[in-house]
């Protein structure tokens, strides 16, 4: 028995022992993975809001999917130097699945296809398909499984402020087109109502508290045929509209007003991603944005940026997205002229609400970031500021803004001139070394101005700011020769023509009706329409 006990009880402390380091191992090893998480040094726990495919190669091929996606990205260059594109719409999809979390990645091949691959292709339509695809990847991946990467935020940004904002890419106006008319189908006109969208119910079981089991919406869904509210929506999106037959049965007006905007602010959080309480918090900030147009988008993904950060300073980069989007927006934030099905109709004007909110951006980034990169570009906005509000006759704001520069810049002479010799001379430097946007600018509101006096009888001045207009046209497209990296600008009878229909469209009644008897009486609508028709053959 002696014997058994000598043998026993050596082996229970050695099973003692050996229990107590276990379980003490088993503490810090929880302890290390809490830090490794907390701190995101890991890639192996599941991503948050992954569909299956993604939860499953993250647990299951652990450190193999490095190697997965390896082999993934060397096929993506084969194909992309082989200039075989469409596989790797499905690579690079896969790729982010493998490693959700590799964000420099994603960011990567969205830039990829929506700038090298975008530009092989001629046509407009192939263009926006790519760059398209390239905000898909990481608004509707990369960010689902990264939410608080203030990096995807950033690189989603400038996709809106770059290309699609910008004139550089001879499809952008088809992009801007595009854009517009998707988002008009979710908005179901030029913009919803952004506070009535911010209260609804964010799902279908909200939904069902609003209307309970004996509302007549769920009697009209059942005697509609359509059943459910599933099917409700799918029917809705595939008409842009709410059934016939549904408010045929739902008699309410309130209740499908309800429903139709229910369905609307689902379609805008699942499609573009856009929170309407969002919006409306930007709206706030800096004035009424026309969110049909890129700049809004650029705006709203730099502000997430910014609000997701890791450190307490805010984020450079997107603090000058905002800040440069603001001011392209107040150049032509506006939508005055949309066709669907002929994009170069498209027509924008400036979005004069927001001057004061642009210049405080400036001045607010400033006083964050201390770099004087800011101040001179606010300088440059109120500059660009003074000369856009004086060809579109808002002339008091105009000089407001001309005392500030000198204030601010007393020594300069440049501000020491009136406010029409300051604008003629900033015209002419604009024409001369300007971006087509400034002068497309100048010349609408050089024309939209002539229109406003033509429609108050004062031929005269009408006659002086088109000759203005005609020559700051002529001007640029001599100076265009020099360089044939320049986008061209449009005939001038076209520019015209376009400019008249926006004021006969837009103009209180009596001022249109005065306008276009004017031009009547000029035969001005005839010769305008004749012209157009000869440039085109041209």
């Amino acid at each position: 028995m002696s014997t058994v006990r000598r043998i026993i009880a050596p082996l229970v402390v050695f099973l003692f022992i050996t229990g107590i380091f276990v379980v003490c191992t088993n503490y810090v090893q929880r302890q290390i993975n809490g830090i490794k998480v907390a701190e995101k040094l890991t890639d192996t726990d599941p991503v948050e809001n992954a569909p299956p495919i993604v939860a499953f190669t993250t647990v299951a091929l652990g450190s193999f999917r490095g190697i997965v996606a390896d082999l993934l990205w060397l096929r993506t260059i084969a194909l992309q130097d082989k200039g075989q594109y469409f596989e790797m719409v499905q690579l690079a999809s896969w790729i982010t699945k493998l490693q959700p979390r590799f964000t420099g990645a994603t960011a990567y091949l969205a830039w990829n296809m929506a700038y090298n691959i975008s530009v092989t292709f001629s046509s407009p339509e192939d263009r926006w398909r790519w760059v398209r695809r390239g905000i898909e990847l990481i608004r509707d991946e990369a960010l689902n499984y990264n939410p608080a990467d203030p990096v995807l935020y950033k690189e989603l940004g400038w996709i809106y402020q770059h290309k699609l904002g910008n004139i550089m890419d001879d499809a952008n106006l088809y992009y801007k087109n595009q854009m517009a008319t998707e988002l008009m189908d979710v908005f179901g006109g030029p913009e919803p109502d952004w506070e009535y969208l911010a209260a609804m119910p964010d799902n279908e079981d909200q939904f069902k508290k609003h209307f309970n089991e004996k509302s007549p919406v769920w009697k009209a869904l059942q005697d509609s045929g359509i059943n459910t509210l599933d099917a409700l929506e799918r029917s809705f999106r595939e008409e842009k509209k709410l059934p016939g037959k549904f408010t045929d049965k739902l008699k309410d007006g309130v209740d499908a007003r309800f429903v139709e905007s229910y369905l609307r602010s689902r379609w805008l959080k699942s499609k573009f991603k856009l929170d309407p309480k969002k919006v409306i918090q930007i709206n706030n900030k800096y004035g009424k944005l026309d969110w049909r147009l890129p700049e809004a988008h650029a705006i709203y993904w730099a502000t997430l940026g910014i609000e997701h950060q890791l450190t307490k300073e805010p984020d450079v980069s997107c603090e000058r997205m905002i800040s440069q989007s603001l001011a392209d927006s107040f150049k032509a934030g506006r939508l005055l002229v949309f066709d669907k099905n002929n994009f170069k109709s498209l027509l924008l004007a400036p979005n004069f609400n927001i001057v004061d909110a642009v210049k405080k951006e400036f001045e607010d980034v400033y006083e964050r970031q201390k770099s004087k990169s800011f101040l001179a570009a606010k300088e440059n906005f109120m500059v660009d500021a003074i000369v856009s509000m004086y060809n579109f006759g808002k002339y008091k704001k105009a000089e407001e803004y001309l005392l500030v520069l000198r204030k601010e810049y007393p020594g300069n002479p440049r501000y020491r001139k009136s406010l029409e010799e300051f604008a003629i001379k900033e015209w002419m430097e604009d024409a001369k070394d300007g971006s087509m946007k400034q002068v497309m600018g100048i010349i609408d509101g050089l024309l939209f101005q002539s229109m406003y006096y033509l429609a108050y009888g004062d031929a005269e001045t009408a006659v002086a700011h088109e000759k203005m207009a005609q020559n700051i046209y002529s001007y640029y497209r001599q100076s265009q020769s020099a360089s044939l990296n320049r986008v061209g600008l449009a005939p001038y009878q076209e520019i015209k023509a376009k400019i008249i229909g926006s004021c006969l469209t837009n103009f209180p009644k009596q001022i249109s009706d005065s306008l276009r008897a004017a031009l009547e009486e000029q035969k001005v609508l005839n010769k305008e329409d004749k012209g157009i028709s000869k440039e085109k053959k041209d």
